[in-house]
């Protein structure tokens, strides 16, 4: 289960640091390089999201993980790199608006 839980943080956490580059990117009006970090950062948010996807099928299916702070951790930076993915996205668009 820890090696589980452990692929959401490493996604989770790739995703995060593949987020804050396009952002850096987009500053220094890189579209292109931000745009290919940005989908970067989606696919492993997609990866995280799957393994969490098969916890959640899992339990439906009558196994019932057990419940600890690593899995809470690994839910928790999963969920804070989606909304930071969403901020992050609106703010590279905000940069192209205002470079045009």
């Amino acid at each position: 289960m820890e090696e589980v839980v452990l692929g959401i943080i490493i996604h989770a956490g790739n995703a995060k640091s593949k987020l804050y580059e396009a952002l850096s990117s987009a500053k220094e009006k890189d579209f292109a390089k931000a745009e290919e970090l940005l989908e970067e950062a989606n696919q492993e948010i997609l990866n995280a999201h799957k393994i969490q996807t098969n916890l959640i099928q899992g339990e439906a299916a009558g196994n019932k993980p057990e419940v600890s702070m690593l899995l809470i951790h690994s839910q928790d930076h999963l969920m804070t790199c989606m909304s930071e993915r969403n901020l992050i996205k609106e703010i590279i668009d905000l940069r192209k608006e205002m470079n045009k």
